[in-house]
């Protein structure tokens, strides 16, 4: 007769609903996590596999141990500490008793697992203000993360791209065809960017990162993302250019439907980043493909494990697959200029077209107000003195957001530049980046009257704009100029000028 192992023992005795009312198991290939009150306690599954090894007491002790180390700077309310399970000499179990270590667990401080992002994402429960939220996480975590000494990971994306292809090839569950052409297109991409990527690696943007930040391991607690279950088990796959751990959120959002979530997010990472991120901008392609391919692979290998909707679950690695597929395709960036005196409406415009523009996930949107501020140095919210405003100053200004736009439309993006443009010379600049890059150009000029435009500078808050009712007074005086750009009453709510702008599109997006 078959005896039970130590760690079969501790399965049951956590597992025990006299002992603990309520308990809920979760099981994954690697782990067996108990919830029961406040707590949850992760066990490490007693496996060896291919990415990690638990085969072994120690090996497991030392795997909690680095799991606590590695995500309790991103969730210190989360991870507690390790806890021993013990056996007693007549064979009873406790934690931390008397007895001798047969298991070890991270304890964590339970949280409510429907606040986590994939499922307030599959229900269309992402706040409004939840993007910005979570890109600050990410940047805050990018900021402090150590620096790799090497670029090994680099060399790892070719593997990566074949392992994936021979997954869906052994499957057999997607087309052939489809499946050498998303290889083809991956492995052409990176011969492309290989020089970007190994200068990125020695510009320092090479960390150790959280490594799996997918929306199930992102959970909103008090009104903020907090991000948990950080890679802990292997340092190589934890380390990665920060915008390869950027890009499996942004990807996600995509995944689930939730395209202003990922816009938004794109946007205030780029704009909050601490050291300039824009010119890895041309990685986010290939980076967010890898993240659905390997996503799919993943829900493809739960096809021999699971028990439940098997068809669900293959229906999810179908969209991951077709979401890779459509991430990796080349598209055609196009730019956008938004002018308008304060208060028109121009930077609400700009938002909510952002994410309505290839390529996924959306426009880079260049704010002038935003822009003005970092040339000095001080919080988007932070007020500047007059003396910001010159007539130097703002050439300074347009000049750089000219800059900023070439640099985001050189990479394939599409891009959004929101400033006021009073002048006939700011808008030619516009126009001759354009016609030089062969960019196709949108110019549109926002027009509201001026007791409109008083009251919704007056109703701001919380915004980059330093504009007053005063201000907005003496911009009547502006001399505009000839308009070569579309005039687009932007008197009305802003859906109407959302449609009223995407009607003078070339394509409809």
């Amino acid at each position: 007769m078959a005896t039970l192992s130590d760690q079969d023992l501790v399965f049951s005795f956590l597992g025990d609903p006299t002992r603990r009312p309520n308990v809920r198991r979760i099981d994954t290939h690697a782990a067996s996590v108990f919830l029961f009150g406040d707590r949850a306690l992760k066990i490490k599954r007693a496996v060896r596999l291919p990415f990690l090894d638990y085969s072994t007491l120690a090996l497991r002790k030392a795997a909690c141990t680095k799991e606590i180390e590695i995500n309790r700077p991103f969730a210190p309310d989360i991870y507690l500490r390790v806890a021993a399970i013990t056996k007693a000499p007549d064979g009873s179990l406790d934690i931390d008793g008397p007895g001798s270590p047969i298991e070890y667990a991270v304890e964590m401080r339970r949280f409510d697992d429907s606040q986590t992002l994939d499922h307030l994402a599959a229900r269309g429960h992402l706040s409004a203000g939840l993007p910005e939220l979570l890109a600050d996480s990410i940047s805050a975590s990018h900021a402090v993360a150590p620096r790799a000494s090497t670029s090994a990971w680099i060399e790892s994306i070719p593997a990566w791209i074949d392992a994936f292809a021979a997954s869906f090839r052994g499957s057999q569950r997607f087309v052939e065809e489809d499946v050498n052409e998303l290889r083809t297109l991956c492995h052409a991409a990176f011969s492309q960017l290989r020089p970007r990527l190994e200068q990125r690696a020695r510009d320092g943007y090479v960390r150790r990162c959280h490594g799996d930040l997918h929306l199930a391991n992102i959970v909103v607690i008090q009104d903020k993302p907090v991000l948990f279950d950080a890679i802990e088990f292997d340092e190589r796959i934890a380390t990665i250019d920060v915008l390869y751990d950027l890009a499996f959120p942004l990807m996600d959002l995509l995944h689930f439907e939730q395209p202003f979530a990922a816009n938004h997010l794109l946007n205030r990472y780029f704009s909050t980043a601490v050291n300039d991120q824009t010119g890895g901008l041309a990685t986010l392609p290939l980076f967010m493909t890898i993240r659905a391919a390997i996503r799919a692979q993943v829900f493809l290998a739960r096809l021999d494990r699971d028990d439940g909707d098997r068809s669900a679950t293959l229906e999810i690695a179908e969209s991951y697959f077709q979401l890779a597929r459509r991430l990796i395709r080349p598209a055609t960036p196009m730019m956008i200029a938004v002018g308008g005196l304060s208060g028109t409406g121009k930077s609400a415009l700009a938002r909510a077209l952002a994410p309505l523009l290839g390529p996924p996930p959306g426009a880079v949107v260049l704010r002038s107000d935003v822009l003005r501020k970092h040339l000095f140095g001080v919080q988007e919210t932070e007020r500047l003195p007059a003396a910001a405003y010159t007539p130097d100053s703002s050439l300074q200004v347009y000049q750089e957001l000219a800059k900023q736009a070439e640099r985001v439309l050189a990479q394939g993006f599409t891009v959004i530049v929101d400033a006021v443009f009073s002048r006939d010379d700011e808008r030619a600049a516009i126009d001759d980046l354009a016609k030089r890059l062969k960019i196709p150009l949108v110019g549109l000029f926002l027009v509201a009257d001026l007791r409109i435009r008083q009251a919704r500078v007056r109703d701001r808050s919380n915004d980059a704009s330093d504009a007053t009712e005063s201000v907005a007074l003496r911009q009547e005086d502006y001399e505009i100029g000839p308009l070569t750009w579309t005039q687009v009453d932007a008197s009305g709510t802003p859906e109407t000028t959302l449609a009223r702008s995407l009607s003078l599109l070339p394509t409809s997006p």
